[in-house]
């Protein structure tokens, strides 16, 4: 009885192994998809502005991303790393002078990308740029009471640029890429965006 026993226990032992081993592979395989390679790498963004021929401007920013090895940032790009900086800017809304709302005028910055292992970065970015020029005299009153006493002094209203380029890239590592190039149509300032990355060691 005891031999018919341990009998039954090693059959059903070697019917259900092939079973266990089967389910903890795809355990295996999944820890190996979830572990992906990156590359780290340093992208600079410079922005310069000219008067004709004079520069008359140049602002850097640095950002670091963690890029993915990867053919296409579009599939296996890195999530999107974001900057930004600046000042908020008063308006006055009319009225008294206390009726003031606050503009964000500065630099955003976001970007996503993919290192393709051949020295060039995939690179998605999308910029703003926004900055004061002057402005405008207006008359600020002082309370809500009556006409008489409404006229109490001037604001100098903001005269607000804005620049926006949104594109993709291939980069060489160390050869900076003029991106974009845009005049402005009033004052007639060229804006020009220069790009570069190095892999971070």
């Amino acid at each position: 009885m005891k031999k018919a026993v341990i009998s039954l226990a090693a059959l059903l032992l070697g019917v259900l192994s092939p079973f266990c081993v089967a389910q903890d592979k795809p355990k295996a395989e999944d820890t190996q998809k979830a572990e992906v390679r990156t590359t780290p790498v340093k992208v600079q963004i410079v922005f310069t502005e000219f008067e004709g021929d004079k520069k008359v401007k140049s602002l850097p920013y640095t950002i670091y991303i963690n890029a993915p090895d990867s053919p296409d940032w579009k599939s296996g790009g890195s999530s999107f790393v974001k900057l930004r900086v600046g000042s908020r800017v008063p308006i006055y809304r009319g009225g008294t002078a206390e009726n003031m709302t606050y503009l964000d005028v500065g630099t955003n910055i976001d970007a996503r990308s993919a290192y393709n292992g051949e020295g060039r970065l995939l690179l998605y970015m999308k910029i703003e740029r926004s900055w004061v020029e002057g402005g405008v005299s207006v008359p600020v009153a002082k309370s809500d009471g009556s006409a008489a006493e409404t006229l109490s002094g001037h604001f100098q209203e903001p005269i607000i640029r804005a620049f926006q380029s949104e594109f993709d890239l291939k980069l060489r590592e160390g050869q900076p890429v003029e991106s974009t190039m845009a005049t402005d149509p009033i004052s007639g300032k060229v804006l020009k965006v220069d790009i570069s990355f190095t892999t971070v060691k």
